[in-house]
């Protein structure tokens, strides 16, 4: 499979690594300061840019026909702008706030710990997550996932950073030198506390996970999620 990287930082060198062990050829590297030269020439991109260079590496994808696998969070005010342009061009995406096998079974046992919850309002649930001090977008895109998904099954309209209310969940958002990821969800009552967390001890997991993704994406359209890719639903 002949991969284009889009976006060629600490997570893109270690999907090169991970892709070249899977037997895997590397086509493109596209940095800030390089071309698309070399898309043509791909089978599927995988896009770990920045916030602002996403939306346009995933619309070059669908315009030059390759399928694209995207795990930049930060711009998701634009996603269903991005999801009628795949449509529109008959092409094929992921998104996935995390690629972490580990991670996308954490978020089915926080929403299935949610759906318990929601029936004892004596708890309050809040959020922390830690990341290194380059990530650029506060909250996380998987903390982001993980309150919507608590919304979704629960009494909470929205999620904020500080000061909630008794309808919105509460995300602390810390950034600390060399910290993957870590994420705890903590339903916090008078007399006790139950918590789930994932911690991430480096890179690779989410890596793999997008390679994994690329892999299973090949021949097919649509809009897809890690959800499909390993038979969640």
């Amino acid at each position: 499979m002949k991969i284009a990287l889009l976006g060629y930082g600490k997570m893109g060198k270690v999907i090169e690594k991970i892709a070249l062990s899977r037997g895997h050829q590397i086509v493109l590297r596209k940095t800030s300061s390089s071309s698309f030269d070399g898309l043509e020439n791909a089978d599927v991109a995988i896009d770990f840019s920045i916030p602002d260079a996403a939306v346009g590496n995933i619309m070059t994808c669908f315009d030059t026909n390759v399928p694209v696998i995207c795990g930049t969070t930060g711009w998701l005010s634009q996603y269903e702008e991005m999801v009628a342009h795949c449509k529109a061009k008959n092409g094929a995406m992921i998104y996935g706030s995390n690629f972490s096998l580990g991670v996308n079974l954490f978020f089915e046992m926080n929403t299935y710990l949610a759906k318990l919850m929601s029936k004892f309002d004596q708890y309050k649930v809040r959020m922390e997550e830690i990341h290194h001090t380059q990530k650029l977008d506060s909250p996380s895109g998987t903390a982001i996932t993980l309150a919507n998904d608590i919304i979704q099954q629960s009494q909470y309209t929205n999620w904020v950073l500080q000061n909630a209310h008794l309808n919105e969940v509460l995300i602390d958002a810390q950034r600390i030198e060399n910290v993957p990821g870590t994420h705890t969800v903590i339903y916090d009552s008078e007399i006790d506390s139950i918590e789930i967390k994932h911690t991430a001890h480096n890179r690779e997991g989410f890596a793999l996970g997008a390679v994994i993704a690329a892999e299973w994406i090949m021949g097919k359209k649509g809009v897809f999620s890690m959800k499909d890719v390993l038979d969640l639903k």
